[in-house]
């Protein structure tokens, strides 16, 4: 059974992306796996009055089961109008399909948006790759994003040792040949809580933290020229903000020299031709952050709503921050 985007209420990314690049402003692309984080994303979101997309990895549709997503979804969509949002902007969206079937899949089963990344593959089998998804995607009115270029990290299945920026040269003909609606670029973004080695780094000589190298701004004005106007993507840009860490490590964790990509450089991409920017890992650490605090403080404590409750209101105070202070989506979906 087939089931349309539209009878969830869901949105593609169109129209948003449109406003995203003629207001400067980027949108935010959060993955959850679980109803805590949705829970949080849609708050944020409503209150902020933000267009959002929820990102769901092949490894997230496998652990919270793809029926399951479709209807979280559409419960998304009444929550967000519960919470007083008349018209929400959401979108649901498959991070990293790594095949057809996949996409067609997520497609059939009511995503709104899809991402196939052919990016590890030679050139033309991407191209090929694309150009197959985005045909059947399209007859249905979802949009694709596409990659080119390689991030390094580990995100789930997603897995590469060294990063490989985007040649300008390629995005023209790749955008043309594929049709796709988005482009995720390689400009020194990367996935996890571990973006970068030490020895990439500096270290500041106050703290004695990991202060990592700059993005590639040049690529990325090399990509506007090429293609003005084209929304562009960019992965792995969790900030790793230091103060969840330091609380991680403080209650028995051990994430040691985690770092992230500096939330002023993120705001320099959002005023650009940037208009997804997709956060992960951050989510992630102030999820845990709150449930080894909880664990640490009270030991006896065995009811999940204890742990999960302060790990939803804090995963709500980050997708608020990221909201208004860093992406600048704030009141753009009234």
């Amino acid at each position: 059974m087939k089931v349309s985007f539209k009878d969830l209420g869901l949105v593609n990314t169109r129209e948003m992306f449109k406003k995203a690049v003629k207001g400067g402003y980027a949108v935010p692309a959060f993955n959850f796996n679980n109803m805590e984080q949705l829970q949080a994303i849609i708050k944020a979101a409503a209150t902020e009055k933000s267009p959002v997309i929820l990102q769901v990895s092949k490894g997230a549709r496998n652990y919270a089961n793809q029926t399951l997503l479709r209807y979280m979804a559409q419960g998304a969509v009444e929550y967000a109008k519960e919470l007083g949002w008349k018209k929400p902007q959401i979108c649901l969206h498959l991070d990293h399909g790594d095949s057809y079937e996949l996409c067609k899949s997520c497609v059939d089963f009511g995503f709104s948006s899809v991402m196939i990344d052919g990016s590890a593959l030679p050139y033309e089998e991407n191209i090929a790759l694309t150009k197959k998804v985005v045909k059947y995607a399209h007859k249905y009115d979802v949009t694709v994003e596409a990659e080119l270029g390689v991030l390094a990290g580990v995100e789930d299945e997603v897995a590469s040792e060294e990063s490989h920026y985007t040649k300008p040269e390629e995005v023209i003909d790749f955008a043309t040949r594929t049709g796709c609606d988005s482009l995720a670029i390689s400009i020194g973004t990367s996935h996890g809580a571990y973006k970068f080695k030490p020895e990439q780094c500096t270290r500041d000589p106050k703290t004695g933290r990991l202060v990592p190298p700059p993005l590639a701004f040049d690529v990325l004005r090399q990509v506007e020229k090429k293609l003005p106007g084209f929304p562009i993507v960019l992965h792995g840009s969790s900030s790793v903000p230091q103060e969840y860490v330091d609380i991680i490590n403080a209650n028995g964790g051990k994430l040691p020299d985690a770092v992230g990509i500096p939330e002023e450089q993120l705001r320099k991409a959002a005023k650009s031709a940037v208009c997804k920017i997709n956060i992960d890992s951050d989510s992630r650490l102030a999820f845990t952050a709150a449930v080894r605090k909880v664990f640490n403080d009270k030991p006896a404590e065995f009811d999940p709503r204890k742990y999960c409750g302060p790990a939803r209101d804090l995963m709500t105070e980050l997708y608020t921050h990221k909201i208004v202070n860093v992406l600048g989506s704030n009141n753009k979906a009234k």
